[in-house]
This record gives C-alpha cells, structure tokens and sequence, in this order.
C-alpha cells in the first residue's frame, strides 16, 4: 500500500469531494444537494469536506470550473478571417454547451443550471461575476478588432458585450424554456453585430485627469504562473505592464492594452479577497471564454494579454501588493528584470501603460 504525504492526501481527498459532488449536483440540483450526501458519497467527514471548500456554492463553482476545463477542445483550428464569421463560430462554440430540451434534466449537461440563480442571489458573487464577464467582452471585442470587419475600424467591445448578453440569454432559456428559440437564427443574429453602427469609442473621461506613474527601483521575482486565457506557462520574467486586478476592477485591464504599446506584453493577475469561492468563478468564466475563442479566433488575432490567476497572493506580492481585495487596482511596468514604475488606485492600469 503506497503512503500519501500530507499534502498528497489533502488533493487525493480533495478529488474525491469534487466527484462526489458533481454527482450530487447533477442528480439534486445546487438548492437540493446536501453536503451530509456529498460527504457520504465521498467516504469522508462533512468536516473534511469543509477543510477543502468553505461552502457550498464554493464547491458548486469549483465542480464547475473542473467541468469546464475537463471539456473537449475544438478539433480543428478556427477558419474565421473577419470579425463576423469569428462572433458566429464564438456563437456556435457557446450554444454547442446547452442541453439539448431532449436531455434529462439530472444528465450532466444541466450541471449549470443553477450557476446564474446562485450568482443572483448574492451580490458578493453578482457583482464579480459582471466584472468577469466584461473582462470577457474586452478579450472578444479586443480579437475581434484584430480581425475587422466591412466597415471603418472601430472599437468592438460593445458588439461582444451584446453577443455575451444574447448568449446569456439563451443559456437561461435553454434551463428555463427548453426547446424555445432557434440557435441557428441566434448565431445569425451575433452574426450581425459586427455590422452594425453601435457607436463604440474609446474615451473614458477621467484617463486624462490619471496622474503618472511613480517611478521606482524594486526587484522583480514572480514565482511561475499559468496564462489562463492559453491555458499554458505565463511570460512573466520579460518586459511589460503587470496588473494586479481584483474582481470588482477587471475591466480597466482594456485601459491598460490600449495604452500600452501593441508589442507590449499586458499581464492581468487576477486577486480576490474571497480565494476560496470567488477563485473558481473567475476559472470558471475565464475557462469557457478560452474553449470558445479557440473555436472562433485565429492565434494570431488573440490579443497580447495574459490573465493570470493568483488566488494565493504571491504574484501580487511579489509585485509589492501585500495585501489583497476585489477593489484591488495596481500596476506596474518591468524592464530587465527590475520594476521601474508603479501606480496604486484608480487609474493605476492607465497610468502604468502609458508611462
């Protein structure tokens, strides 16, 4: 019999609350599951299974993250070359993942039903979850930007915005109405949005009132990471803007990539106050947002922005944050291995890039 090392058994036992819960979930539903079951389920104490998630909807986030990222990739590469087709394969990677109205409602695909309920109900996850899914409008607008459209360039984080809302949409309908609605008309419809005249500039009002970047000599030493947004090892030892978001802030991460420079390496870290429940949301959204761009956008159209998750606060420390929060807002820009500017608060992503 092979022995586990404590923190061996701390993951061993933590896999095994993770598939015992997806069962639960799938079978009762989040409002229906009982951790007194998962725990039975799992052959463990209901104390063990709090030692490794600090509630329920914790545990619902992170069976849900592990679903994502455990979900098939796109079998061949992305096609689109205009900014249109691009929204109609987003869209159609995005509808691909409903249930069919067909389905059992406990099959594993209706695994997520309950995911947007259990964010409206609580504004500690309601108002993160807006932030996530603007970050989301930002990657996909800034892509889709690369690609272009018909007519005369312009900023497309509004028509992603929108596409997002109808997707949304149908996911809820999907749980809610199953069988209502017609995805190809859906796909047509995101379709379009590339079209349109939305009236979508970039001028922020208080970018000119930002005040600049303060400069300064520090080491830089971050510890290795993962770019979530490519699912490989982050870059994080060369030059470039490093922010430290938290998940009230993520979308000032735009204010960041278009000040910098276009060959400037943006790095988002992610950070919350809340690691525990709030870490798997933010894999959560960043995760489906990755399968569906890969269906969707060329490599070579992504933006130059990682996003990086730092629920433990070491990279964030290492950029001289201590201390962290969803109201988190700082930056700082790194050359040769040194950290030679920083800005903390409102503006500081702005600040730091344009510097």
């Amino acid at each position: 019999m092979v022995r586990r090392n404590r923190v061996e058994m701390q993951e061993h036992n933590r896999a095994r609350v993770l598939a015992a819960a997806r069962d639960e979930f799938t079978e009762r539903g989040f409002r229906d599951a009982k951790i007194d079951q998962i725990a039975e389920r799992a052959d463990l104490t209901r104390g063990a299974v709090y030692s490794n998630f600090p509630s329920k909807r914790a545990l619902y986030f992170a069976v849900l993250a592990q679903a994502a990222e455990a979900a098939n990739e796109p079998e061949y590469p992305p096609t689109a070359r205009t900014a249109g087709a691009a929204l109609a394969d987003f869209a159609r990677a995005w509808l691909a993942r409903l249930p069919l109205a067909t389905e059992d409602r406990h099959s594993a695909s209706r695994l997520g039903r309950d995911l947007v309920p259990e964010i409206l109900a609580d504004e500690r996850t309601s108002l993160p979850f807006a932030q996530l899914t603007g970050l989301s409008a930002v990657v996909l607008g800034l892509a889709l930007e690369r690609l272009g459209s018909g007519r005369t360039p312009t900023r497309m984080v509004r028509a992603a915005e929108i596409a997002l809302t109808t997707l949304h949409g149908a996911g809820q309908l999907a749980a809610a109405a199953p069988g209502f609605g017609e995805p190809f008309a859906v796909v047509r419809a995101c379709e379009q949005l590339a079209e349109l005249d939305l009236d979508d500039e970039w001028a922020p009002p208080h970018l000119p009132h930002v005040s600049p970047a303060r400069p300064v000599d520090q080491p830089w030493n971050p510890p290795a990471g993962t770019d979530a947004l490519r699912n490989e090892p982050a870059r994080l030892t060369g030059d470039g803007v490093v922010a430290l978001l938290g998940l009230h802030r993520l979308a000032t991460v735009e204010e960041a990539r278009r000040a910098a420079p276009t060959d400037t390496e943006v790095t988002a870290v992610l950070v919350t106050g809340n690691p525990g429940e709030l870490g798997p949301l933010a894999r959560l959204t960043v995760t489906e947002l990755r399968g569906c761009l890969r269906a969707a956008v060329p490599a070579a159209a992504w933006p130059r922005l990682q996003l990086v998750h730092d629920e433990s606060g070491a990279l964030a420390a290492a950029a001289g944050v201590a201390a962290c929060s969803d109201a988190t807002e700082s930056a700082v820009r790194v050359e040769a291995g040194r950290i030679v500017a920083r800005a903390d608060g409102y503006g500081a992503c702005h600040a730091v890039a344009a510097g």
